[in-house]
């Protein structure tokens, strides 16, 4: 289904569009649900000074506690999905706001918990164990949470950081209505003078074009659309950063590069490993792009060069249906079980297919206790192939996780979060360059393997590298500006691509356009999702079963461990930077087969 024109939501058969309704019927339902928080809010606040008072009064308040938010994960995928259908519409605009409302207030409310719990000493709290066996149920939970000891305030102040989260949460919330819903971009024109709408969602799709002119076009006007709002552009970055440092000294953190990573019990070092290895590495990727150069035949290579294949004519449009069906034969490694998971999401509407005017950017999938939910933007290109093989491996992580733990542990942490997904996309490149024994088409594979891990590894640890830097200037006092954001975001460029590439002062804007910088220190784990993924995928190929069976057990552990042990379980210690020169090793033997394939 190729879209030159942009379709209304309306336009769209159902079969193309996520079954909403599995969590609400209508939006009055909804409305329904969201007027009960307050009786669980009631409710919750009565425990307040009692927690410690017995074993009964603890688990009475955490299972309230579970209940209320279990409530909260289905109200809030209702509103934010369906606000991310069409992020114009104000109705459900005031719903992620309503929602927002009430969920804070109600963590307000029931505040004084964690102040409590942190109280019980360790002594009672065995002893509470022994009273009341139901307890048990929420062991791992109440552990990692007294980890934060030193780091948990008075009740008081708890309740006052916990009213003030709506606030926190306004830059990320301005950013999506300015990025998603309010800047718009000039037509990107082509060679012919045809032109050819311009998103966020489209940019990439034209980049890919063989027509140079039409990546360029798409590429000046994608970056002065951005540029022409810098300083708000900017303006919202410090904001975010602001308020992560004012929450990271709140509660007693060195910066909030450290509470991030300590809030996912990851330590910083694997953090700082991944930077030091990529760096290591970088003369990999100097050597990808002086190929890319050479194979474009360009005595200039630009940014607007990146995207687009190395083997020209091999590209060829990817029916949907095709890449389900692709998608479902590269898993078979994984089992018949997973495949047969897989395949539920595909037919029952667990994904939203298509782009639509004013729909959410992007991919993602979205865990829930009724079934995962996947926003795709297809194009029926091989990369957006590779994006549903993405969402689907978080798809059944989630299922894996909900069904086999507690609600309570189910909620892996971000640093496992992009194993599975990548691990997918690793097992169907595999499969689709084991099928192929066409040179060319052998060539064109390996280039978008290679892609991915520039995309993956060198691009996310350069993002990763631009976030920890401009987290370190704010934590010196200094204001994110513009200029401030631009330069080092040009530096970073020029160090991590090389002499070979253009870097110009439009790339310097790409900052403007990242989601992910609102994401907490998010961004580095997909690099080292990435690099667990390839050792996961080839234990799986060479070892079969024992491994699918530790694989499986990963995906079912929730965050029943720390997210180091849970790899760990799985086969992949990411304490060590082996995992990622091991990964990058890789990519300079893949290197080697492009360059022999393409070879004179």
């Amino acid at each position: 289904m190729e879209q030159k024109k942009i379709p209304a939501r309306e336009e769209l058969p159902m079969e193309d569009k996520w079954a909403i309704e599995d969590l609400y019927a209508t939006d009055e339902l909804w409305q329904q649900e969201l007027s009960t928080v307050a009786q669980d809010q009631e409710k919750a606040a009565a425990f307040a000074g009692r927690l410690g008072e017995s074993a009964e009064t603890l688990y009475s308040f955490l299972e309230l506690d579970e209940q209320s938010e279990a409530k909260f994960e289905k109200l809030a995928n209702y509103c934010m999905r369906k606000s991310d259908e069409d992020t114009r519409n104000a109705t459900y605009q005031a719903m992620v706001g309503s929602f927002m409302s009430v969920m804070v207030a109600f963590n307000a409310a029931s505040s004084f918990a964690v102040p409590e719990m942190m109280a019980i000493s360790d002594e009672t709290l065995d002893g509470f164990y022994a009273a009341c066996p139901k307890l048990e149920r929420y062991r791992r939970a109440l552990t990692d949470l007294r980890r934060k000891k030193e780091h948990t305030l008075s009740a008081a102040e708890e309740k006052l950081l916990a009213a003030a989260g709506e606030m926190a949460g306004a830059p990320d919330t301005i950013y999506s209505s300015f990025a998603d819903a309010d800047i718009s971009f000039w037509d990107a024109v082509d060679a012919d003078g045809g032109k050819h709408p311009l998103t966020q969602g489209t940019f990439v799709q034209l980049e890919e074009s063989a027509d140079r002119e039409l990546r360029r076009s798409a590429y000046e006007n994608l970056y002065d659309g951005f540029g022409a709002f810098k300083n708000t552009a900017a303006a919202i970055l410090n904001a975010q950063n602001k308020q992560l440092k004012f929450f990271a000294e709140a509660r007693h953190y060195d910066t909030a590069f450290d509470a991030a990573l300590f809030n996912t019990n990851v330590p910083t070092s694997v953090y700082r490993n991944l930077i030091e290895a990529v760096h290591q590495n970088l003369d990999k990727m100097h050597r990808y792009v002086r190929l890319r150069k050479k194979l474009l035949g360009l005595d200039e290579l630009h940014f607007y060069d990146i995207y687009t294949p190395l083997v020209p004519g091999v590209d060829k449009h990817i029916p949907y249906a095709q890449a389900k069906q692709t998608i479902y034969d590269a898993m078979a490694p994984l089992g018949e079980s997973y495949r047969a998971i897989l395949k539920e999401g595909f037919e029952n509407r667990w994904i939203d297919v298509y782009q639509n005017q004013g729909k959410r950017s992007g991919a993602y999938s979205a865990g829930t206790a009724v079934h995962p939910y996947v926003l795709l933007n297809y194009t029926g290109t091989l990369d957006s192939q590779f994006t549903l093989a993405h969402e689907m491996g978080h798809a059944l992580h989630s299922y894996h996780s909900n069904k086999y733990q507690n609600p309570v542990d189910a909620d892996y942490v971000i640093f496992v979060a992009e194993v599975a997904s990548t691990c997918n996309e690793a097992l169907l490149m595999e499969y689709l360059l084991g099928k192929t024994t066409d040179k060319r088409e052998r060539a064109y594979l390996i280039n978008h393997f290679l892609d991915q891990f520039k995309g993956t590894i060198y691009r996310q640890t350069m993002f990763a590298e631009f976030e920890l830097n401009i987290g370190e200037m704010v934590a010196q006092g200094k204001t994110l500006t513009a200029e401030a954001l631009s330069a080092e975001y040009k530096r970073l460029n020029e160090l991590y691509y090389g002499p070979d590439m253009v870097v110009d002062d439009r790339i310097a804007m790409e900052w403007a356009r990242i989601p992910h910088f609102y994401y907490n220190y998010y961004v580095f784990q997909y690099a080292t999702g990435y690099s667990a993924a390839i050792a996961l995928s080839r234990r799986i190929l060479s070892e079969g079963e024992s491994a699918v069976k530790d694989y499986i057990g990963f995906l079912s552990g929730g965050r029943s461990k720390s997210p180091i042990d849970l790899l760990k379980g799985a086969g992949v210690d990411m304490t060590s930077p082996a995992p990622v020169n091991q990964a990058l090793e890789l990519f300079g033997r893949l290197l080697d087969e492009m360059e022999a394939l393409t070879r004179d």
